[in-house]
């Protein structure tokens, strides 16, 4: 931990600490992970019970979510026997008699409780009966300290190893308020003086002291703010400090010739850009003239004309003499841009090539020394790319599609293809990420949007239909049909059963033929081989079959103008970005799109509001935020990204506007002083200095 001192306070282990000892020590260290003082202290509670005011019997009701009385024990009798086994108490204070239950420590409590003590209790009600009872609450002896109430109980995460050692939340904030009255004089200010008086922030020991022992809900909502101030203002300097060294220590190529994009503008390109592909088109312009290295993100809705964007920057490349490579996550995909790039390529003189696990050894002796002696200047592939030996002669833009299908060991390995100056980077994503999860996760990369989509595209309309509307759906599917379109219906991977899955799909295919028996159907899914699924989409593409039965194999870019229509069944079953990124797979042409989502008529809260959000709104940015606030980062990136998912307090789905200070807080100092010598910087110096001696996780800061 950072607050470090000379006498190495916060290093001290557990045991040492009055009321802990070796043995609960060893229970906290193998059960919490729990070692030393300073992890202790780090071990913040989830909430907080209101223990401040005492109710009395008689104003009970059931709508209160907790109650604290303070009264005496009438009597205490044990019911039934085996696992039916209860101890009941009844509890006056009076105004009224409650019954307390308690089902397990029924031993253990008639030890510790005596008839006509006085007791404080802490539970929540319910009416049962004439008479309120508690299940479980929680007892302790009424004594001069606790008969006025007055206080917040911290409730921390525990086991069931801890419970059963009676190691509970009383017991730890016991043992935290313990080592918090030692501490006081050790904790060390880790912000700026500038930032806590400008952010009116706590200090950074009375923040410790409230996050676990608040006399009140304002405390503890100041020690929440200047704790995630803190965390999120560490997280974002470490993501500028390396943008920062980036941009400073590696030296980009810079491009500057505009011949081929000025021939392209002019004779090739088959349709206008939009304004949002023009500003990003610029941005990465300028990046090439710098001299610095790019790293750029570039978000955009599935359609929104990403590929086009990565086209034209290649051009800025090549025109200047290097070569480029775009790399996708699926050779679907990777076969999607060759074949979409090529006849650019062949009409500007361009030499394009597709490198993919299923590229034959005849196809590689070709493409391999063409990247090598440069004659090949754009290669499209898969992590085929990143073989050692797969060298180019002077590789200048390295273009990663879906970058949350890839690691950042893999864009290192890309940077590593040209070791004289390393390659500009641009990254794409069409899974949208709020702005908040963008900055944390991608944080040392620059971020261009394009926010608007093609002319003449029309918002796809989007219907929700239970189960019980069947055939009004598939009279609105034979109408599509008889207009000429083409139809995908989309069933769920249930990751456990492959035969389920397949099962799912079969009873499927056959009630969609049973239901469409004048029409061609095909049928993809994970088990054909990748010939048998290019044949069946080839299919579909020609028109030869008016509906595409899949599994989700077609959720990452398929381009079907003539598709309009997407079923997607058990609509409950995918994620919100899922659902969104399906329905993108249709409107790519000029006709009205339509997207249908079948549930079951039961459905939970928060399905619902994945369905009805996706009704209302086509907007990426917007659903991505509501994905946030029902998954939480950590289910969204798919990947547990380093930095991102160690913050302790912090909540991306709720915390946007301290992050966003905190980021500006950071990058002000940065710009200020980019190496942390002022001395007003010292404290942001000397904590830094104090994780690196622990070599602790930089992200783990708090």
């Amino acid at each position: 931990m950072s607050q470090r001192t000379t006498t190495n306070f916060f290093d001290t282990k557990i045991e040492f600490l009055k009321g802990v000892g070796p043995s609960r020590a060893a229970t906290l260290n193998k059960e919490l992970k729990i070692f030393t003082f300073g992890e202790l202290v780090q071990y913040y509670p989830f909430r907080h019970e209101d223990r401040s005011t005492f109710h009395r019997i008689n104003e009970l009701n059931e709508t209160m979510p907790a109650a604290q009385l303070k009264g005496r024990i009438r009597s205490m009798v044990v019911i039934g026997e085996g696992h039916k086994r209860r101890l009941t108490v009844e509890f006056t204070d009076g105004t009224g008699v409650v019954e307390f239950v308690y089902f397990q420590s029924i031993d253990w409590h008639l030890k510790h409780l005596k008839e006509g003590n006085e007791y404080i209790a802490y539970g929540k009600p319910q009416r049962f009966g004439q008479r309120f009872n508690f299940s479980h609450p929680d007892l302790e002896t009424l004594n001069p300290e606790n008969e006025n109430g007055g206080y917040f109980q911290p409730i921390y995460n525990l086991t069931e190893t801890l419970r059963k050692k009676y190691l509970d939340s009383r017991f730890l904030s016991k043992a935290m308020r313990s080592l918090l009255e030692q501490a006081m004089p050790h904790f060390r200010e880790t912000l700026p003086q500038e930032l806590v008086q400008k952010f009116r922030l706590l200090s950074k020991a009375d923040a410790m002291w409230y996050i676990h022992l608040p006399d009140n809900q304002q405390a503890l909502n100041q020690a929440l703010r200047r704790l995630k101030f803190e965390e999120l203002f560490y997280n974002q300097l470490r993501l500028l400090k390396n943008k920062l060294l980036q941009k400073n220590e590696y030296p980009g190529q810079i491009f500057s010739n505009l011949e081929l994009l000025k021939t392209f503008y002019q004779n090739h390109l088959p349709f206008a850009l939009t304004n949002a592909q023009k500003k990003v088109l610029r941005e990465i312009h300028e990046d090439f003239k710098t001299g610095k290295q790019m790293n750029r993100l570039l978000q955009g809705d599935v359609g929104s004309g990403k590929t086009i964007v990565a086209f034209i920057a290649m051009l800025m490349a090549i025109d200047s003499g290097a070569q480029a490579c775009i790399m996708a996550p699926t050779e679907i995909l990777a076969d999607q841009h060759y074949r979409g790039l090529k006849p650019f390529c062949e009409a500007l003189g361009i030499n394009i090539s597709l490198l993919t696990g299923s590229t034959t050894k005849k196809g590689r002796k070709i493409v391999l020394p063409g990247l090598s002696d440069g004659s090949i200047q754009i290669a499209v592939g898969t992590h085929a790319l990143l073989e050692d030996t797969v060298q180019f002669k002077n590789l200048g833009l390295c273009i990663i599609d879906e970058q949350h299908r890839f690691g950042v060991a893999q864009r290192a390995k890309m940077w590593a293809k040209n070791e004289v100056i390393h390659p500009h980077i641009l990254v794409m994503t069409a899974t949208p990420i709020p702005r908040t999860l963008a900055m944390t996760l991608y944080g040392d990369l620059d971020l261009s949007v394009i926010d608007e989509l093609p002319a003449g595209r029309k918002p796809i309309k989007t219907e929700h239909f239970y189960e019980t509307k069947r055939l009004v759906l598939n009279g609105k599917l034979k109408e599509e049909i008889r207009k000429g379109r083409q139809i995908y219906v989309v069933y769920p991977l249930i990751e456990e059963s492959e035969k389920l899955d397949y099962k799912n799909l079969s009873d499927g295919f056959e009630s969609i033929t049973r239901a469409f028996p004048e029409y061609h159907v095909s049928m993809v899914h994970g088990k054909l081989f990748p010939y048998e699924k290019d044949f069946e989409m080839q299919r579909f593409v020609k028109g030869e079959t008016q509906i595409m039965v899949a599994t989700t194999v077609i959720e990452v870019g398929v381009n079907v103008p003539n598709a309009s229509v997407m079923v997607i069944e058990s609509a409950e079953r995918f994620g919100l970005s899922q659902l969104h990124q399906l329905r993108g797979r249709v409107g790519r042409g000029a006709d009205q799109s339509y997207c249908y989502l079948m549930t079951d008529v039961k459905l939970s809260k928060d399905t619902r509001i994945r369905i009805d959000t996706l009704c209302e709104t086509n907007n990426g940015f917007d659903i991505a935020d509501v994905d946030l606030k029902l998954r939480g980062p950590g289910d969204l990136t798919g990947t547990q990204q380093s930095g991102i998912m160690d913050l302790l307090l912090a909540d991306l789905a709720k915390d946007g506007a301290v992050l966003k200070a905190a980021r500006e807080a950071a990058d002000a100092i940065l710009q200020e002083d980019p190496d942390l010598i002022l001395p007003k910087n010292d404290p942001i110096r000397s904590h830094i200095d104090a994780l690196r001696k622990e070599e602790t996780n930089w992200s783990r800061i708090s």
